[in-house]
């Protein structure tokens, strides 16, 4: 990004001169004030993320009944397959010492069958690590139970996250009026915000928080009249977000890479000039560390994004947008030859088909399309923060944000010099480089979040954050009103008062119409039970042999690692190309398959174990092409189109349904040692028996 600080402070230098003046005057006066605002509008940013972590913990404890439940059930709300994680955090407070601990997660033999991992590297297990060390050294053990610190710390991350929301809707608009509705429509908003409420140990309920503080120290940073030392506390407060950032969360650097983007066009139309690349560069550097040299960052287009920019400033090329297209392309190109990544051939696949420039019949593609976070988002969405108010406003403040600034960036590619001071009067909100970074951020979320669900955890808390700043700023309104040329009523004046009148009025309808739902949530209690699964779980702790392998679904083999300790065939880990192979043999079970197909698949993984699941065998959806039999039919060649039908075709019938008759020869094979509603679990025989 090669930017530099001069031209930015060039045009600090009259502004600071005339408020030096002015303070001059009232020295005491106006420290008093700022004192005074600054002090509640922090009060204000930390009781609402100290109540929003409070209303989390209420409405957890009301939604499973968490407080009534015994340990084992406790575990089993960790759902999708999050609860892996919590393991390793049993699994470090379990072990003598930390670093016995973290010695035997570095070097892991007891998770995945036959295979000996890097369990922090692989499953990004920091948040566990530091996690576990804080409970061992404040002596926590003592007054509150593992489980309710785990979850607390994550509840009291999502409180920082809050918290950074309103700090950034505020030094954008001036007013923390901005903070606290942006942090309203958040709270409102939900289900659209944040994963928290069903899947807490999730990497992305650990991760979020710190990139929302990376973005409000980066609009901190933006700015063009802060001091000195507050833009050194957003430097480091950006350096230190944005590592961490990188270490939570594997899939940390694509998200970075957007943001990159967003600074990249801001440089490139010299709208703001900054030294923000080495915040990049030292933040990848130490992760790359940190995470035992993983090749996946020295592979990451962020990084090539940053290479390209560097060369191209290193040996003096144009600052000009195609020139520096190509050098961030030419790096990229370097990247993937220099270091050659597995995965990057099957992300460019997946790629492909899902933006219909190919298709494949292979299951690991098609089945991560069909989870929910790769598929596109539903109208419901967009209709949930229409009836919130939040969409409609939104779509106002962007298109005055854009239009201002695409002017500002025509008149600063026509050679026109910009202004040394934004003041109210001049009504031109779109040369503010913090509100230009904005834009564009908002913008490519959104544009992802239309393609892929998952990104509306992204993209839905910046939409409120953003519209809270455009309602409440004064600077919206008055470029509103100079572009119609207002002149009956002193548009400074109308601003101010919009600008105050708006938000009360948002915020008033807000209160009256949410207020009592959020307080309902509260005050009713959820049944959420599931005996099949304890059932299930009770006898693999009691029945099956310490050392055994399960293999099942990759959800619920996160559970069973949990609650037993098993070792297990997979992992929920979507993002690993090897443990989805592994994943996609497992589920060879809901295929037509014959046994002794099956039988070689599964002692190939050393099981001794196998789990069949109602709900997948004989699963009903209206989208049949996403059912894992379906995937498995195609994946298999047992697919035949008649006459536009599609129909699934095997000389063997179903193994899931057919392993139930208890006929031979799947009785040589397996033999049924445990069954429910829900589940039946084989024992795979060590010895086949041949019965006719």
């Amino acid at each position: 990004f090669l930017f530099i600080k001069a031209e930015k402070h060039t045009a600090e230098k009259p502004k600071k001169e005339d408020s030096a003046a002015n303070e001059t005057k009232f020295p005491n006066t106006v420290f008093l004030q700022r004192l005074v605002r600054v002090f509640f509008g922090c009060l204000a940013a930390v009781a609402c993320g100290m109540l929003y972590a409070v209303y989390l913990s209420t409405y957890h404890d009301r939604k499973f009944w968490f407080s009534t439940r015994q340990e084992l059930e406790r575990e089993i709300t960790f759902q999708g397959g999050s609860g892996l994680y919590y393991y390793y955090y049993k699994r470090m407070l379990a072990a003598p010492s930390f670093e016995r601990g973290f010695y035997e997660l570095v070097v892991d033999n007891r998770t995945v069958s036959g295979q000996s991992i890097n369990a922090v590297e692989r499953l990004s297990l920091y948040p566990e690590l530091i996690t576990s060390l804080i409970y061992r050294v404040t002596g926590s053990q003592d007054f509150v139970e593992p489980i309710y610190f785990y979850i607390g710390a994550v509840f009291g991350l999502q409180a920082v996250c809050v918290t950074a929301l309103f700090v950034c809707s505020w030094v954008m608009s001036g007013t923390w009026v901005a903070g606290m509705l942006a942090v309203a429509w958040y709270v409102i908003n939900r289900p659209d915000t944040t994963k928290v409420d069903h899947a807490i140990p999730l990497r992305d309920n650990w991760a979020l928080p710190y990139f929302s503080c990376q973005v409000a120290a980066l609009t901190g940073f933006l700015r063009n009249n802060i001091s000195s030392a507050t833009e050194m506390f957003c430097y480091l407060t950006m350096s230190a977000t944005t590592f961490t950032f990188l270490l939570v969360w594997e899939h940390s650097h694509y998200v970075l890479f957007i943001q990159g983007l967003c600074l990249f066009l801001l440089d490139s139309f010299d709208l703001q000039m900054a030294d923000i690349h080495k915040v990049y560069l030292s933040s990848l550097f130490l992760a790359y560390l940190f995470q035992f040299q993983n090749a996946a960052l020295l592979s990451s287009p962020l990084l090539s994004l940053l290479i390209g920019s560097v060369l191209a400033r290193y040996f003096q090329v144009a600052l000009t947008s195609p020139s520096r297209h190509s050098s961030v392309m030419t790096s990229d190109k370097l990247c993937k030859k220099l270091i050659p990544v597995n995965e990057s051939d099957f992300i460019l696949k997946f790629l492909e088909v899902k933006f219909g420039l190919n298709t494949t019949t292979d299951f690991v593609p098609n089945f991560l399309l069909c989870q929910e976070s790769f598929q596109t988002p539903g109208q419901d969405l967009f209709l949930r923060l229409t009836q919130a108010s939040v969409l409609p406003f939104y779509f106002l403040v962007l298109t005055v944000c854009l239009l201002s600034a695409l002017q500002a960036i025509y008149r600063r590619l026509s050679g026109q010099p910009a202004h040394k001071t934004y003041s109210l009067e001049n009504g031109r909100i779109g040369e503010q480089p913090e509100v230009v970074y904005h834009v564009f951020h908002t913008m490519f979320f959104g544009g992802l979040a239309l393609l892929f669900d998952g990104m509306k955890y992204f993209w839905t808390p910046y939409v409120c954050m953003f519209t809270a700043f455009g309602v409440c700023s004064p600077d919206l309104w008055m470029t509103v009103f100079k572009w119609l040329k207002l002149k009956s009523i002193h548009p400074v004046v109308l601003s101010l008062i919009l600008s105050t009148a708006v938000p009360t009025i948002i915020g008033f309808s807000l209160w009256r119409e949410y207020c009592p739902r959020v307080l309902a949530e509260l005050s009713e209690l959820q049944e959420f039970y599931d005996p099949d699964t304890v059932e299930l779980m009770s006898w693999i702790r009691s029945q099956a042999p310490v050392a055994a392998v399960f293999a099942g679904s990759p959800q619920l083999l996160g559970a069973v690692k949990l609650c037993s300790g098993s070792a297990v065939t997979s992992l929920p880990l979507y993002s690993d190309v090897d443990l989805l192979k592994r994943t996609e043999d497992t589920y060879q079970v809901y295929a037509m398959r014959s046994a002794e197909d099956i039988y070689k698949l599964l002692t190939a993984q050393k099981t001794n174990y196998v789990i069949i699941e109602e709900s997948i065998c004989n699963e009903l959806t209206l989208n049949k092409g996403c059912r894992i039999k379906d995937l498995l039919d195609i994946s298999n060649g047992h697919v035949v189109y008649d006459k536009g039908e599609i129909y699934s075709f095997s000389k063997y019938g179903r193994f899931c349904h057919e392993i139930k008759m208890n006929y031979s020869p799947y009785t040589n094979y397996f033999t049924r040692v445990f069954w429910n509603r829900s589940y039946h679990v084989y024992k795979v025989n060590s010895v086949i028996s041949f019965q006719y």
